[in-house]
């Protein structure tokens, strides 16, 4: 698992340290592309004369493929490796980004948005490299500071491609922003390309067996496995909904949808079957074994975390505003303040857990955080607006650091398929943001925190019942021969 003495050398640029930071770059990079229309939105939407509807579908759209992209993202990472993949995932989305800026209808906007959510992918990637650079004892951390300097990308897009928008000037100054992402995107695939290697010199870079699916080890887990794909294509359908009811797609256009996601659901249940015969034909060896209980629960943590964090932060600044009648511009700085405290929160969940141990870490953060939501849903317009700032801050600390401490786990479970694992904890924290987001859409602002905060302590209880990551994993190499990968 890559050498490395016990300091941590942050400022370091060689080494397992020079890949972190080209690997956090990247996903800096494909998150400044994810959501480089955001804050150009009103300019686009007036340039265009979309409808609010439009622009509400460009939002659901821009969301809706990273689900699946995360999954199939993750099984050509654990075959491809990291370097590859990453490579060609900013190079298409870079294209992509020229599509988009080019568009002259909302068709063209729609269909550029829905594919720029491949983007959202990149995540999963990164996952899998800084697991193959870093030891155990240092993963937790090294994982945090990726997830939570890349989360700046979207940051970075709100701040900087209005000013660019405004330098280049004109009704297409929104377009040159947008085509500048695209432009560093494919710039950085190069950089990334040259700039790392999949493994340290001499370590080996282990590949499932099988593609098309993840590999599993007991009927039981055969079977969880079918069921844990089923919400993600219900939070497919759901988005299909939405935009039905937006009035955008016909109801039988709808119902056309939701037939073709049964059949793709049932064609993946076959292709689980067809990697996974061996567990119906005899016992799998008791060292190969992994226990997928450990995906279920951490996909449920990240739900929990990732998905309310996404979802809070789009209605944070607009309950500020109708809370404590402050102005628009100050409600956006508070409402930033959620997000902006992810960027310490994931390392230090990451440092928490390599520190205290993986289970308990990620329980007590997660406890932390339910209490701080049941927290939030109580404030009303008669707290002092800097307490309801604090406790805001306070429940993202947690959350963020939960967050963190998820994904120093996940690398944990099995190294062969850590890209696939993490795509389908990934592709929980958007099903989670679906739901919290259709959720809100039904209820008063205090029930929707309620939700959340009752969410993060089913989770809570769930993690009790993690294993803690053994201090070996057995891998298989193609050829058959058993390797036993220490984790320390």
């Amino acid at each position: 698992m890559g050498n490395g003495g016990a300091k941590f050398k942050f400022l370091s640029f060689s080494g397992k340290f020079r890949v972190l930071h080209l690997t956090w770059l990247a996903f800096f990079v494909s998150f400044l592309v994810w959501f480089n229309h955001a804050p150009l939105l009103l300019v686009i939407q007036e340039q265009l004369a979309l409808n609010d509807q439009q622009v509400k579908t460009l939002l659901i759209l821009n969301v809706a493929l990273t689900i699946p992209a995360r999954i199939l993202v993750g099984m050509l990472v654990d075959s491809y490796g990291p370097r590859l993949i990453y490579s060609i995932l900013l190079l298409i989305t870079g294209g992509l980004c020229f599509f988009f800026s080019l568009a002259t209808s909302f068709e063209a906007l729609a269909l550029a948005r829905f594919l720029l959510g491949f983007a959202g992918a990149g995540f999963v990637i990164g996952i899998r490299m800084i697991s193959e650079w870093f030891p155990a004892r240092q993963l937790g951390l090294a994982e945090g500071i990726y997830k939570g300097l890349g989360n700046i990308g979207s940051a970075m897009a709100a701040v900087s491609l209005p000013v660019l928008a405004l330098w280049f000037g004109g009704d297409d100054g929104w377009r040159y922003a947008t085509g500048i992402t695209g432009i560093i995107a494919i710039v950085y695939a190069g950089i990334y390309y040259i700039g790392v290697r999949d493994t340290p010199a001499g370590s080996t870079y282990f590949k499932p067996n099988k593609s098309g699916g993840l590999e599993v080890t007991s009927k039981l887990d055969f079977v969880l496995y079918l069921l844990i794909n089923i919400p993600m294509y219900g939070a497919l359908a759901l988005l299909a909904w939405k935009v039905e009811q937006l009035e955008l797609i016909s109801f039988n256009v709808l119902l056309g949808i939701w037939a073709a996601l049964v059949l793709l659901y049932l064609f993946q249940c076959r292709k689980i079957y067809s990697v996974n015969t061996d567990v119906f034909q005899g016992a799998v060896n008791r060292l190969q074994r992994y226990k997928f209980k450990q995906v279920m629960i951490l996909s449920l943590a990240y739900a929990a975390t990732f998905g309310s964090e996404l979802a809070v932060v789009s209605m944070l600044p607009m309950f500020f505003k109708t809370t404590f009648a402050v102005p628009v511009a100050l409600a956006g700085v508070l409402g930033a303040c959620f997000a902006a405290v992810d960027m310490a929160s994931c390392p230090s969940g990451g440092w928490i857990s390599d520190r205290f141990g993986r289970k308990r870490s990620l329980a007590v953060l997660l406890a932390g955080a339910a209490l701080g939501f049941a927290l939030l849903s109580t404030i009303t317009s008669e707290w002092p607006i800097a307490i309801a700032v604090a406790a805001m801050m306070g429940s993202s600390f947690f959350l963020g650091s939960a967050a963190g401490c998820v994904f120093a786990m996940v690398p944990l479970i099995r190294r062969s398929l850590t890209g696939q694992i993490a795509g389908i904890v990934g592709a929980y924290g958007n099903i989670g943001a679906v739901m919290f987001l259709t959720v809100f859409s039904f209820v008063e602002t205090s029930t929707f925190f309620m939700v959340i905060g009752a969410t993060i302590a089913v989770a809570a209880a769930a993690a009790m019942l993690l294993d803690e990551p053994a201090d070996t994993m057995i891998e298989v190499l193609p050829d058959g021969t058993v390797q036993s990968v220490a984790m320390h």
